[in-house]
């Protein structure tokens, strides 16, 4: 979890990473972390130009390659401002990795660093610099949270989301069996090893279910494209037309208990 500094007090202007599986897969999740941002004040700028982090080909053994599509990250973010990130996923590729990534490249390396101190997750900047207390306006409900590997153990975030969601005065948190473990995605890993992250996010899945949470809420897309593409498939094996285990973006969630769009 990044720490508060000098630097990281409340900013008026923010740039926005959306990541790939954000703009491919989750539209919507995306538009409504931009939403509550602009919402608290704050001015979100989005580089068109932004493409992938770079970690599918980094973590696949290609770094050439990731460096090439780094590289031109690298450029999208001139002014001093936090780049806010809603996946710990991208947010631990951009924060951590750049820099190992431009090693042997002096002039790139020292704008990897640069950049890598502006970097946050999208839960941690929301309790860690804006300071943001919920008040929520929604009805008694039951969630269960998951975290990513990369949030969890990388970004060291999972209790930033779990204070956001637990400061909802009408919303119990559930918890899962095997909280801290894989859903299976893992990025290129769900591809290479289809059957060892099949077996990972049944077992996942289960867990979520037995909580008897009426959805799980995540801040990482990649996670929540697995389990519920696995639920729905589960669901649509069994005949349910209604989805037996609904879930979103922890953006999608705060927004709509926090009144939404105003």
């Amino acid at each position: 979890m990044s720490e508060p500094a000098e630097s990281a007090r409340r900013p008026s202007d923010i740039y926005f990473f959306a990541t790939c599986v954000v703009d491919q897969f989750f539209p919507g999740a995306g538009m409504d972390a931009i939403t509550l941002l602009e919402r608290e004040g704050i001015r979100v700028h989005f580089p068109e130009e932004q493409t992938c982090c770079g970690q599918p080909a980094y973590t696949s053994g290609f770094p050439d390659e990731a460096r090439r599509v780094a590289a031109h990250q690298l450029t999208l973010y001139p002014e001093d401002w936090p780049v806010v990130v809603p996946s710990g996923s991208c947010a631990g590729m951009m924060k951590h990795h750049y820099p190992t990534l431009f090693a042997a490249d002096p002039r790139r390396k020292a704008q990897a660093e640069a950049l890598s101190a502006r970097i946050y997750e999208f839960t941690d900047f929301l309790v860690n610099v804006l300071g943001w207390q919920p008040q929520d306006r929604g009805g008694d409900c039951t969630v269960v949270l998951h975290t990513s590997c990369s949030a969890r153990r990388e970004m060291g975030v999972h209790l930033t989301g779990r204070r956001l969601l637990g400061d909802l005065k009408n919303v119990r948190v559930a918890t899962q069996d095997h909280e801290a473990e894989c859903c299976g995605f893992g990025g290129t890993f769900s591809v290479k090893q289809p059957e060892i992250s099949g077996a990972m996010v049944e077992d996942k899945v289960k867990a979520l279910k037995a909580t008897g949470a009426e959805r799980v809420v995540s801040a990482d897309c990649g996670c929540l494209m697995n389990i519920l593409g696995h639920a729905a498939w589960q669901d649509q094996q069994a005949g349910r037309t209604t989805p037996s285990l609904p879930g979103e973006h922890i953006a999608s969630f705060l927004l709509r208990r926090t009144g939404g769009a105003q």
